[in-house]
């Protein structure tokens, strides 16, 4: 990933700038990249019916997006170190709207291939935009405030997840739901008539996002953003070296099963919902919505809960209670079991975050390749959702939930003692 700036260089660079045009710009993209990603567990049951695909083919969704981030997280720290943040933001920008439009053509198709193709361009522009996003919050301004400035921005990524899903649930699910039988029982004019309008819904919000982006597109072509300069480069550190940190390892290991077990709650929600207690899928867009407007809070309150609990033992109390949420889930048979799964964003506030302080901590010359790995950990997001899918299909949804229940039995081990630095990796860095 691109070398974090120093706070000073910019200080350097004109230390009485007025940098708040430039905050609200790069703030804006915290919105923008949670917004279309909380829309996933939307189009998940809307592909679903409109291009009638199986559980375990509409987990393609995921699949998309998160391997376009695994994909392109490196590529996007080398453009912005070769041609720095402003050019790789207007770079993600453009994809982002690019993939955006293409929602329309694959529309009219109603070729899933093509979803897919489009949410891979999005997910790969996001990735550039992430890439530049944290770091360049906190070099804008004085360096004493840089982590109240990244959790201000933080916190329109999650006015983004709790508005995506409410917004989504009401302006592309039609609300319409047929059994099987009805399908079968249309002809071929009236099923594909009712295909193409489940297909058509989603037209105008991808227009509307993409028209918004080439507008953010626009304004940093035409804003001229404080220029920073990376600070001292270091000798890169290799692969083997960086490997060698038993806590990286796990660390690795720990942030792959998380994103994993993240996507797997939201993403097969609605579905979950309709199924367990036969809740509408626009209500349950709805209550989507509010779980994740839980996540929000969770992030406060769990930063909170960190100054009296230790980092490693919260993130284990949080994983373990989220588990036994899922298997509350699991076994009810009423709508407690939505209202448990409805409960886990909360508890999954603060592990991304965590699992990442904790895997990078005491790297030295390594962090910066740690924290790359870290990062590409979240093509987790891309496998589990699949396996979730596909255990649904030979079984059910309420049976899926056994894959986001053992990753994070995964992320409690770590906060146990995958988290530990080894004593002998401290002897060699003495």
């Amino acid at each position: 990933m691109a070398t974090v700036p120093s706070s000073a260089t910019a200080s350097k660079t004109g230390s009485t700038r007025n940098y708040t045009l430039a905050f609200a710009l790069v703030t804006s993209l915290f919105f923008l990249w949670a917004f279309v990603h909380n829309l996933e567990p939307i189009l998940i049951p809307h592909l679903k019916k409109a291009c009638q695909l199986t559980d375990l083919q509409s987990a393609l969704i995921d699949s998309a997006v998160y391997l376009g981030y695994f994909l392109m997280a490196l590529p996007a720290g080398y453009v912005m170190k070769k041609y720095g943040y402003q050019r790789g933001i207007i770079a993600g920008l453009v994809m982002y709207a690019a993939g955006a439009f293409l929602f329309v053509p694959a529309a009219d198709t109603r070729m899933y291939g093509f979803f897919l193709g489009a949410l891979f361009i999005i997910a790969s522009g996001c990735a550039f935009l992430e890439t530049a996003a944290n770091p360049y919050v906190t070099i804008l301004g004085n360096p004493s405030t840089a982590t109240t400035r990244l959790n201000f921005s933080q916190s329109f990524n999650g006015l983004g997840a709790f508005l995506a899903p409410v917004v989504g649930g009401r302006v592309i699910l039609s609300g319409i739901e047929h059994s099987d039988a009805e399908l079968a029982a249309m002809s071929s004019e009236q099923l594909n008539s009712y295909l193409q309008y489940e297909a058509d819904q989603v037209k105008m919000p991808y227009i509307i996002i993409g028209v918004v982006v080439v507008a953010v597109a626009a304004l940093f072509m035409f804003t001229k953003l404080p220029d920073i300069s990376e600070s001292e480069k270091k000798a890169p550190s290799t692969l083997g070296s960086v490997w060698r940190h038993r806590h990286l390892r796990w660390g690795v290991i720990a942030q792959f099963f998380y994103v994993g077990a993240q996507v797997c709650v939201t993403s097969f929600f609605i579905r979950f919902a309709k199924f367990s207690s036969d809740v509408p899928e626009k209500t349950a867009a709805e209550w989507l919505g509010w779980a994740m407007l839980g996540f929000l809070i969770g992030r406060f309150i769990g930063t909170y809960l960190s100054r009296f609990i230790a980092a490693n033992r919260l993130l284990t109390i949080y994983s373990l209670i989220s588990a036994g949420l899922l298997a509350v889930a699991m076994t009810m048979q009423s709508q407690v079991a939505v209202w448990a799964i409805f409960a886990v964003p909360f508890f999954e506030s603060i592990m991304f975050a965590t699992i990442f302080s904790l895997g990078i901590s005491r790297l030295e010359e390594d962090t910066e390749l740690g924290s790359s790995l870290l990062v590409m950990a979240i093509a987790g997001g891309a496998l589990f959702p699949v396996l979730m899918g596909y255990i649904s299909d030979q079984s059910n949804i309420k049976i899926a939930y056994i894959i986001p229940l053992l990753c994070f039995l995964v992320v409690a081990y770590y906060g146990w003692k995958g988290y530990k630095v080894q004593s002998d990796e401290l002897r060699v860095k003495s």
